[in-house]
């Protein structure tokens, strides 16, 4: 089977996989008493989600109908996996935290899905999905874009709401303003940081079976050049062996 299509098929079922998911997550927070509707969309991992599900949708579509990805779509492939990796790396710091303050924080198999394991193959997808082409640096400052948003957002509607979706945001949980402006640069490096790695990665080829075997066969030709050199050195005059003079 094509690699492309290859990638699509597994593409479409991650994004199944997804929608579930998020249909889990729903209904896991609906047994919280204090659950709002608002609030659950008003998570960064909840967004991202959302947004990476396009994308896979996109990627499906784009995979089979074409040979290599439009430039804006690896832009938005290079975006939705950044912000998947960047929630999951944050929740994983807080479900840290809380097993250090002896708190006990659940982590459903939704939340585990959404967190971990399909950023876990985004990144796999952006590592061996044929079709990408390289990314340009002015992306980068576009990354930033939909994060501070979000947080002008959040920071806007916790005090009318009594609810911030992370402790970091929330005044109550942090010393004062240069904590939370810490925490809130803190994760703007994380996100600039993986999303340089990407457009830097972009503009490298993706490895390909054939590609390894043909490697592999060039290692295997120096080995045997260097076995019989070895062993020219070792007869009468240097001549090699399989050599007539």
């Amino acid at each position: 089977m094509d690699p492309r299509i290859s990638f699509a098929v597994l593409r479409l079922v991650v994004l199944g996989v997804g929608v579930v998911a998020l249909i889990g997550d729903f209904d896991y927070v609906l047994g919280f008493s204090s659950f709002a509707t608002g609030n659950w969309f008003s998570y960064f991992t909840t967004e991202s989600a959302f947004l990476l599900d396009v994308t896979l949708a996109l990627g499906v579509l784009f995979a089979w109908r074409r040979a290599d990805d439009p430039a804006w779509f690896v832009g938005l492939r290079i975006v939705a996996t950044t912000y998947a990796i960047t929630s999951g790396a944050v929740f994983a710091v807080i479900v840290a935290q809380a097993a250090r303050t002896n708190y006990t924080l659940e982590v459903p198999w939704s939340s585990q899905l959404l967190h971990f394991w399909i950023p876990a193959y985004a990144l796999v997808d952006w590592m061996l999905a044929p079709g990408r082409t390289a990314a340009p640096w002015r992306l980068l400052p576009w990354v930033l874009a939909v994060p501070a948003a979000w947080a002008a957002f959040t920071l806007i509607r916790g005090p009318l709401v009594g609810w911030y979706p992370y402790f970091f945001m929330d005044p109550a949980q942090v010393s004062g303003p240069l904590e939370q402006a810490f925490y809130l640069a803190l994760v703007g490096v994380i996100l600039l940081a993986i999303s340089a790695a990407f457009v830097l990665s972009s503009a490298r080829p993706v490895p390909t079976l054939s590609g390894a075997r043909t490697r592999a066969a060039r290692i295997r030709r120096r080995l045997a050049a260097r076995a019989r050199s070895r062993r020219a050195a070792q007869l009468p005059g240097g001549v090699s062996p399989d050599r007539t003079p």
